[in-house]
C-alpha cells in the first residue's frame, strides 16, 4: 500500500479496511523495465476494524511447491498473460507477493555478501554441486529452487548470518516475498532460521610432475594497489598453497597503478610488483610477468582503472620468448619456420583494432618454452554481460545482447588460434580467462568449431562445472581451451572464493596440467618415456 506522504498509524495484528487504486510499480521507468513490477494501492485510504489478530499462516514451501520451468517461452513481454502458478515458477511467486513464506532447513547455494544478502534452494535436489551449490547447465535450466533471502530483523536483536554455500538455515525462515531488482524474487526474513556451518573447506590442486607444464587463470577481481595488503595475501596463497605455484597464470583485471582513479595512468608496474612480491611472502618463486598497457579508458571495465590480461611465469621452470614490437594497437601475427609456428610479436595482442574489442579486453598472445617445447598462451577477458535481460524478468526468455560481442571476439581468437594451427597442425596452443560466458553459450561454440580446441570444463562431470556463483546459481564463466598437441591432460576448477562469504576474488582459478608436444611423434613418444621414467624413480627413491 503506498500512501504517499502519510505514514499509516497501523501495527502488526491490525485487520484494516483499504481503498485506492491497483497500480503495478517499477522502480525504473516503466516503458523500458527489464524487471518485474511490484503490486501497490495507491491513494490509499484505510480504517482500522481490528487490533492483535493472529497472523495468517505461511505458505509453506515444500520441494515440490515451487514449479520446475520458469517462465513460459513468450517470446516477449510475459505480463499480459494469464497467471499459472501452478506451471511457471515467476508465476507462482507473482501469484504470492507480499504473503509470508517460509522455509525450513534450507541450504544456501548463495554466500551471504556485505548487504546481509544469500541464497537457498527450496529444491535440494534440483542439480546439486558436490560442494553444497546448485549448478546451471543450459539457458533452458533456471534453477527455480533458488530463492534470496535478506534479513528485515533488526541488527541488535539477530546479525544477518555470515555463511557460505553448502551451510544451512536450520529451522525456520519465513518473512513476506517481494521482487527486487536485485536478484530476483526476495523472502524478507522476519525470523530466521539458525546457520549452521558445515565446514566448506577451499581446495588445493595437485603440484605439477616435472615433467608437466601447468598453466592456470585467475581474475583477481580489480587488483590495484591501494587494494588491501590482506587481499594480496590471499591472492598470493591462493597461487601458492591451493594452484600449487603454477608455470604460468594468465591474469585477469589487473588495474594501473592508480587503480580507479581516472588520471590517465596506464602503467601496472606497481601493482604487478606487489602482487609477485606478495606470492615471495606467501612461499611462491619470483614470478616474472608480461603484458602490454592499453590505451586509456578504451578497454571498459571499472572507469579509470585500465583492467588488463597478463602473465605471470617462473622462469626456474619456464622461459619467455621475448619479441619486440608489441603495443596497444599493433596486432600480432603468425610465421612458420621450418614447419614450426612462432608470433612476430611476444607479448602481442590479437587484432586490437577489430571491432569486436570495442570497449573491451584485448588478448593478449605469449610464446613461451618449456623443456625445448615451444608453448603459446593466449590471455583473454571477454565483454561483460553488462545489458543483458535478467533471467527474473519480464521478458522470456530474456535477451542476451551481450552474447553478440563475444561471439564476434570469439571468431576473431579462433580465426588467429587457426592461424597458429596452420602454420603448425601440432602445437601447442592454451587459451584461457575469463570469458563471461557459459560453456553452452554461442561463443564457447565458436571457439570450439571445427576441433581447433577443447574446452575443457566440458571434461569434468556437469555437477562440477562452475567457477562462479551468481544470484545462487553455480555456473562457467572461466575457461581453459587446449589444442590437440598437448598430452596427458589434467585439468583442475579450484573452488576458493565464489562460494565463500570471504572473498579473494569472485571468481575461482582453474589450471591445467600436461606434457607438451615436441612437434615429433618420435620425439614425443622418447619424452613420455623418459618422464614415467622420472615418476618411477621419484616413486622408488
Amino acid at each position: 500500500m503506498f500512501t504517499g506522504s502519510t505514514t499509516p498509524d497501523v501495527a502488526v495484528g491490525d485487520a484494516i479496511t483499504a481503498q485506492g487504486k491497483v497500480k503495478e510499480y517499477y522502480p525504473d521507468a516503466p516503458a523500458t523495465s527489464n524487471y518485474q513490477s511490484l503490486t501497490e494501492l495507491t491513494s490509499a485510504q484505510w480504517t482500522v476494524d481490528s487490533s492483535g489478530n493472529p497472523l495468517p499462516a505461511p505458505t509453506v514451501l515444500t520441494p515440490d511447491q515451487v514449479p520446475d520451468v520458469l517462465a513460459p517461452n513468450a517470446g516477449g513481454n510475459i505480463e499480459s498473460l494469464p497467471l499459472e502458478p501452478s506451471k511457471y515458477a515467476l508465476d507462482f511467486w507473482e501469484s504470492h507477493e507480499s504473503e509470508i513464506v517460509q522455509v525450513s532447513d534450507a541450504r544456501v547455494v548463495g554466500p551471504s555478501n556485505k548487504y546481509g544478502e544469500l541464497y537457498v534452494t527450496t529444491k535440494p535436489q534440483q542439480n546439486p554441486t558436490p560442494r553444497g551449490g546448485t549448478v546451471y547447465l543450459g539457458y533452458d535450466k533456471i534453477n527455480t529452487g533458488v530463492l534470496k533471502v535478506q534479513s528485515i530483523i533488526p541488527s541488535s536483536q539477530q546479525a544477518a548470518p555470515k555463511v557460505n554455500t553448502g551451510d544451512v538455515l536450520t529451522g525456520v525462515t519465513s518473512g513476506p516475498v517481494e521482487y527486487s531488482n536485485f536478484g530476483g524474487y526476495t523472502l524478507f526474513a522476519s525470523k530466521l532460521g539458525a546457520a549452521k556451518d558445515n565446514k566448506l573447506q577451499r581446495e588445493t590442486t595437485r603440484k605439477q610432475r616435472p615433467g608437466e607444464l601447468s598453466v592456470a587463470t585467475y581474475n583477481v577481481e580489480n587488483l590495484a594497489p591501494s587494494d588491501s595488503d590482506t587481499k594480496y595475501a590471499q591472492l598470493a596463497h591462493g597461487i601458492v598453497d591451493n594452484l600449487a605455484t603454477p608455470d604460468i597464470v594468465t591474469l585477469e583485471e589487473i588495474q594501473d597503478n592508480s587503480g580507479a582513479t581516472d588520471d590517465g595512468t596506464v602503467d601496472a608496474d606497481e601493482t604487478l610488483k606487489k602482487f609477485t612480491d606478495a606470492i615471495v611472502a606467501a612461499g611462491g618463486p619470483q614470478y616474472q610477468w608480461r603484458q602490454i598497457n592499453p590505451v586509456n579508458d578504451e578497454d571498459g571495465g571499472q572507469p579509470g582503472g585500465n583492467i588488463r590480461v597478463g602473465f605471470l611465469f617462473n622462469p626456474s621452470r619456464v622461459s619467455f620468448v621475448d619479441r619486440p614490437g608489441g603495443s596497444p594497437t599493433s596486432s600480432v601475427g603468425v610465421v612458420s619456420d621450418r614447419g614450426k609456428a612462432h608470433l612476430t610479436q611476444s607479448p602481442g595482442r590479437v587484432d586490437p583494432g577489430n571491432e569486436a574489442w570495442e570497449d573491451s579486453r584485448k588478448p593478449l598472445a605469449g610464446e613461451f618454452v618449456f623443456r625445448g617445447r615451444t608453448v603459446f598462451v593466449l590471455a583473454n577477458h571477454f565483454n561483460s554481460k553488462g545489458g543483458d535481460q535478467p533471467t527474473h524478468g519480464r521478458y522470456q526468455p530474456p535477451t542476451r545482447s551481450s552474447e553478440v560481442q563475444r561471439q564476434k571476439q570469439a571468431t576473431v581468437l579462433q580465426g588467429f588460434v587457426s592461424q597458429l594451427l596452420g602454420a603448425d597442425p601440432r602445437a601447442n596452443v592454451v587459451v584461457a580467462g575469463d570469458l563471461n560466458d557459459y560453456q553452452f553459450s554461442p561463443a564457447l561454440a565458436k571457439l570450439t568449431s571445427g576441433g581447433l580446441l577443447k574446452d575443457l570444463i566440458a571434461t569434468l562431470p556437469p555437477a562440477e562445472r562452475y567457477s562462479y556463483v551468481f544470484e545462487g546459481q553455480s555456473q562457467v564463466l572461466d575457461h581453459i581451451l587446449a589444442s590437440a598437441a598437448p598430452r596427458g591432460v589434467d585439468y583442475d576448477v579450484v573452488h576458493i572464493n565464489a562460494e565463500f562469504a570471504d572473498q579473494a576474488s569472485d571468481h575461482d582459478p582453474q589450471v591445467v596440467r600436461f606434457r607438451p608436444s615436441a612437434g615429433n611423434p618420435f620425439a614425443d613418444l622418447a619424452n613420455d618415456v623418459l618422464d614415467q621414467l622420472d615418476r618411477f624413480l621419484r616413486r622408488t627413491a
